[in-house]
């Protein structure tokens, strides 16, 4: 990209009233930002939903002084930007209607053909949220996902620490520039998030983290990925925006169920009783309902220590299927007396383990 676009992009993430809904139909009426800014202005205000008063700032010089100053930044930091027709932006957000125009990252970040997850949720988090959080991550881990997440206190850094202690890679979508870090308590985990995925953000080197600003970057976590877990929520809070973000993007949205007298699930409760979410008790119900496979080579199924791993109902499964050989699901939910969706929950995650293998035509048996 030339230098001139890029100035001219920068202009248009800056000026009032052109947010990037307006900015992307100004550049496919208009080809690129550069031409924007050589229309003529009455040919611009034939564009649906363009008027007098969004054009008022087009040819401001304060905005074009800006967006200098902006790239002499992205230059003497080498940072990393991506626009939102280019390859490397991320292909997921890129079909986000009001997906940001241009994106900034840090890290080492790799998204093609990876399965991406967000997982968001309280601040406040409790000790059920953090061990599930935990168990979630070394059950998917398998699969090496891309865990997406905001960086914030509680459920955020807790989901981004256990996605590094078992490898995976993992974004922060920040709601500020990339000179800063908010919450400063967080600044250990930078170097190792930039070493094991990285950081996203469309806000400029002068953008503090301002409550709005966190509120606009939820989008960017929402269209990230296939599916948004919450997995702790007060009745009202930034993860149910992004939930209901996600549910606008037509993307999946998993809630993780508390007791109705826990606050911190009050959230999480009404995402499942309003159906803008389903219930999530374990990453083999992510796995399962998102049709996802295993991959072969990342299973270690050693079977005497596996079984000893085994709770009470992977142990009757994977008893019956040692006695009686392969088996058809309905047949080994009838045996074990269980629902067929906890029977098949629960053979995708002893398959995570490496301890049954499915067969053709639905069949099961232990290994």
């Amino acid at each position: 990209m030339s230098e001139n676009e890029l100035i001219a992009l920068l202009r248009l993430q800056q000026i009032p009233n052109i947010g990037d809904v307006i900015a992307k139909k100004l550049l496919e009426r208009c080809g690129s930002a550069t031409a924007i800014f050589q229309e003529k202005k009455q040919h611009l205000l034939k564009i649906d939903g363009v008027g007098t008063a969004t054009l008022s700032g087009l040819h401001a010089k304060v905005y074009l002084e800006a967006a200098e100053a902006e790239l002499r930044f992205i230059q003497a930091n080498a940072i990393d930007y991506h626009y939102f027709l280019d390859d490397k932006y991320p292909s997921k957000l890129k079909h986000c209607f009001d997906g940001p125009i241009l994106l900034f990252q840090s890290g080492t970040i790799e998204l093609k053909e990876r399965r991406i997850i967000s997982v968001v949720g309280t601040r406040k988090i409790t000790s059920y949220g953090q061990a599930f959080c935990e168990k979630f991550i070394a059950d998917i881990a398998p699969l090496n996902p891309v865990i997406v997440s905001g960086f914030a206190y509680g459920v955020d850094i807790a989901i981004q620490r256990a996605a590094m202690e078992h490898g995976l890679q993992t974004i922060g979508c920040l709601a500020h520039g990339l000179n800063q870090i908010y919450p400063k308590a967080h600044k250990k985990y930078v170097a190792d998030i930039d070493a094991n995925g990285g950081f996203f953000t469309e806000f400029w080197s002068n953008t503090n983290p301002e409550r709005e600003n966190f509120l606009k970057r939820n989008r960017i976590i929402a269209g990230l990925s296939e599916a948004t877990v919450v997995v702790e929520s007060a009745e009202k809070g930034g993860s149910l925006v992004t939930a209901d973000m996600a549910h606008g993007y037509n993307r999946d949205v998993f809630a993780v169920p508390g007791r109705a007298t826990d606050k911190y699930s009050l959230g999480c409760n009404n995402l499942i009783k309003q159906q803008k979410a389903q219930l999530l008790t374990s990453a083999a119900d992510l796995v399962y309902l998102l049709g996802w496979r295993i991959d072969e080579r990342r299973k270690q199924p050693h079977q005497k220590q596996l079984f000893i791993e085994l709770d009470s109902t992977e142990q009757s499964i994977y008893s019956y299927l040692q006695l009686n050989g392969k088996q058809v699901l309905d047949t080994v939910a009838l045996a074990c007396n269980l629902p067929i969706f906890k029977v098949s929950a629960t053979l995708l995650n002893m398959e995570m383990k490496g301890v049954i293998r499915p067969l053709p035509g639905k069949l099961f048996e232990a290994i």
